[in-house]
């Protein structure tokens, strides 16, 4: 559990990052690209990757969808908060729970325990009334959240997937993975340099630099998450998101002084019971 609760940290550290920047002149593609060579960079250093290791058994087929996503969700997350609002997106964001968890039971082949089951059961109106709140955007723009509730989803399976895979170690996996979408993310920010003029700053270095860290430790923890629980997806899956949810709100409410109502307030002491019943089910498989 101490690797699911590092993962939440990191996770909502990152989250803060990216709204504290938009109350600075910075361009959020370059935060990402940035955030790629710091990601790189730590990984390298700390996991020596062994990259002979590295052969027809590889995982191309889920690098390289990583790699392209990685990166793209960043840009079209910042893409549905400009057009539709942090609110819209952050429910895409969370919502993207329904697809990995979905995946537990007809991919993986999982089997649900009663606790399990009544975690989900209570988990779901828990995000729903979170969620919650009045928005007379009458101009919505659906396209975004949904490439953000399906990309976020599919991200979490496709990271299983290499949790999972044996022939070569996890972690030289996600140094490639982060050299894929550092290289995913520099084209499109020099194709941004070269067409629309657009300049590199310091300011999106050192964003970029948080983020990196923030990023890289969130995913590690995550993957060493799902290898602790290899038997149970869905634990790391519901806990995951349901965390970041509870950890979020707190933050939102005692640090940006956010506005809750009692909806609110409800859906986090349902996320709370659902977090629990989580945690009892992965005793049970024990």
């Amino acid at each position: 559990m101490l690797y699911l609760i590092l993962s939440i940290i990191c996770s909502v550290t990152v989250g803060v990052l990216f709204k504290t920047a938009k109350n600075y002149p910075v361009n959020i593609s370059q935060i990402v690209a940035w955030n790629y060579v710091f990601a790189v960079g730590l990984c390298y250093q700390f996991f020596k990757p062994d990259m002979s290791t590295v052969d027809s058994n590889a995982t191309w087929h889920i690098y390289i969808p990583l790699a392209v996503l990685l990166p793209s969700i960043f840009i079209f997350l910042a893409l549905s908060i400009k057009h539709m609002g942090i609110v819209k997106t952050d429910a895409a964001q969370r919502l993207s729970l329904f697809i990995p968890i979905l995946a537990a039971y007809f991919i993986f082949k999982e089997s649900f325990n009663t606790y399990k089951i009544i975690a989900l059961l209570v988990g779901f109106p828990a995000i729903a009334l979170i969620l919650s709140k009045k928005d007379n955007n009458s101009a919505s723009k659906w396209f975004y959240p949904t490439i953000v509730l399906l990309g976020f989803g599919i991200v979490d399976i496709l990271f299983k997937q290499i949790a999972l895979h044996n022939t070569m170690p996890y972690t030289t996996s996600l140094f490639i993975v982060f050299c894929g979408a550092l290289a995913v993310a520099w084209l499109y920010v020099f194709f941004k340099l070269i067409v629309s003029r657009e300049k590199l700053s310091l300011m999106n270095l050192a964003f970029g630099a948080l983020v990196g860290i923030f990023n890289f430790c969130n995913i590690l923890f995550y993957l060493k998450a799902h290898k602790a629980f290899s038997e149970n997806p869905s634990t790391v899956f519901a806990g995951m998101n349901m965390g970041v949810i509870v950890l979020g709100s707190l933050v939102g409410i005692l640090f940006f002084k956010e506005k809750m109502s009692k909806l609110n307030y409800a859906g986090l002491v349902l996320a709370l019971f659902a977090i629990f019943f989580i945690t009892l089910s992965q005793f049970q498989a024990h």
